[in-house]
């Protein structure tokens, strides 16, 4: 059995196990047009169980539309229990910026705003998932997630469960290909998807997965600089940057507990 056949079948009664216990009656899930969202609601349709996928443009460029739009109709076309709804929240997003206050930091601004982008989408996530009974699947991976945090606290970090984040993203990329995920979606450059442009998820790191993922090996293995070439190093201290910065996503959140004697 070839190696995506094996994770395809572990990830798939993951699923169906985690369901079950749960007693929720399916999944929903965010579909952007990008490789993570792609594999992770192909997985989740492939359990059997119902699946609601989530169009939530904000703004958004249009090949991004476009190949999640393709994207759902493959899966309504090949999986009966798929189905599906787009909602617009250009007039929330445009909303929100019209109530608050003026700054004058403006980079600041900038970034914030794109993260509230993802936490209107995950509360739409949660508004459908409540109303039909299911769980929210997470589409983070393994690098973004663990390695250099590069998600949205409380946005697309707020999930249920997280079907694909103990992959990397090459192999998220070779599991979509043994899934026959649209072409489109697998040749499209890796990206967050919350901005007005087409900016890359390498252009907003300074770094290629590929170059993220050996960075997180060579930290993991205490490797040191001696070694390294100048791009190596280069990656490892953004790695690193990343990975500091953004350890207050992937603990937990910090409890301040009381002395006994106190209470």
């Amino acid at each position: 059995m070839k190696s995506g056949e094996k994770v395809e079948r572990h990830i798939i009664k993951w699923l169906k196990d985690y369901l079950n216990k749960s007693k929720m009656q399916g999944f929903v899930v965010g579909v952007s047009g990008g490789i993570d969202s792609a594999v992770t609601s192909t997985l989740c349709a492939k359990t059997g169980f119902k699946l609601l996928c989530l169009e939530m443009p904000i703004k958004q460029e249009s090949s991004q539309d476009s190949r999640a739009s393709d994207h759902i109709n493959w899966l309504k076309k090949n999986f009966k229990n798929v189905s599906s709804s787009r909602i617009s929240l250009d007039k929330v997003f445009s909303s929100f910026k019209e109530i608050i206050p003026e700054t004058k930091n403006h980079d600041a601004q900038f970034h914030s705003l794109a993260n509230t982008r993802a936490r209107l989408r995950m509360t739409s996530l949660y508004y459908f998932a409540a109303l039909n009974n299911y769980l929210v699947a997470g589409t983070g991976n393994k690098v973004e997630d663990f390695g250099v945090g590069f998600y949205t606290k409380y946005g697309d970090g707020g999930v249920d469960i997280s079907p694909i984040a103990d992959l990397n993203k090459t192999q998220v990329f070779s599991l979509a290909e043994h899934l026959n995920i649209l072409d489109s979606i697998q040749k499209a450059s890796p990206t967050d998807g919350l901005w007005e442009d087409n900016r890359t998820d390498e252009d907003q790191i300074g770094a290629s997965y590929p170059e993220l993922e050996w960075a997180m090996e060579a930290h993991k293995n205490k490797l040191t600089k001696s070694n390294f070439t100048t791009r190596e190093t280069e990656v490892f201290d953004i790695y690193l940057n990343f990975n500091r910065k953004n350890q207050h996503k992937m603990n937990p959140i910090p409890v301040c507990f009381i002395p006994k004697n106190f209470l």
